[in-house]
């Protein structure tokens, strides 16, 4: 019923029409009693239904109503929803903005939205950096953007079960400590970008920016990580036995 709500019926909208979804060709008194509603709301809302075009009225003493097919009434909701979409934007142009802009996010929640807003409206190429536990927050979204012929890239910290295709797994050399926020970054077609961390003591935040140092900086760290990836992929004991464990000779300088 939530999924009902989602596409613009109401509480009882949505009752009335599972209702008849179930069985199909119920009077108005006899939805009134499924759904435990005065006859004279649920009349209204069968009307409601009738004019959104996922209800069908049956002539007759009684009249009688019948739910349009699920798959039908979504082809019809897409297809009003696309053409009010294109008038938006063919009527409200952005119009160009003459410097870059900084977002701030703040919650999980909010977090979620933007990065979902944002994998959306990709249209070339997504590249994550995420933790393996944070990742199933934005899963369904990039995969679903990679459905739709997005190339998708993730680079997660620690093995990940992903249904995406194309997965790099950074090493933890320790895990992540505890109460400490957990880092997340993402970048759009290479214009666009998301930054921001997961869990600690503050509430989840994010940077979302267009800027180009900072699309630039994230491109080159982008580029990289998936050379050492690649590399450590191939070249692991022989790094390990000229750097030692976690390349700590090379991080002491020796």
């Amino acid at each position: 019923m939530e999924l009902l709500k989602k596409i613009g019926l109401s509480d009882l909208e949505s009752r009335c029409y599972l209702t008849l979804h179930e069985q199909s060709k119920l009077s108005g008194y006899e939805v009134a009693k499924r759904v435990s509603v005065s006859r004279t709301n649920v009349y209204a809302a069968l009307r409601s239904l009738i004019d959104k075009g996922a209800c069908r009225m049956i002539e007759g003493d009684p009249v009688r109503y019948d739910a349009v097919p699920i798959q039908q009434l979504v082809g019809h909701l897409r297809l009003e929803f696309e053409q009010a979409a294109d008038s938006l934007v063919h009527q409200l142009r952005t119009p160009p903005r003459t410097a870059p802009s900084f977002y701030n996010w703040e919650g999980g929640d909010a977090l979620e939205q933007a990065a979902r807003r944002m994998t959306a409206n990709a249209r070339a190429s997504v590249i994550v950096e995420i933790g393996s536990e944070d990742l199933p927050r934005l899963e369904d979204a990039l995969v679903y953007a990679e459905n739709k012929g997005v190339r998708v890239i993730l680079m997660s910290f620690g093995e990940v079960n992903t249904r995406l295709k194309h997965v790099l797994v950074h090493r933890r050399f320790d895990e992540p400590a505890s109460g400490q926020p957990r880092k997340f970054t993402m970048l759009f077609d290479h214009r666009y970008a998301l930054l921001g961390s997961f869990g600690g003591p503050m509430k989840p935040s994010a940077l979302e920016t267009d800027h180009p140092a900072v699309v630039e900086t994230l491109t080159n760290a982008y580029h990289h990580n998936v050379l050492m990836l690649r590399i450590e992929a191939d070249f692991g004991p022989q790094l390990a036995a000229k750097y030692g464990d976690n390349y700590k000779k090379l991080e002491a300088g020796s």
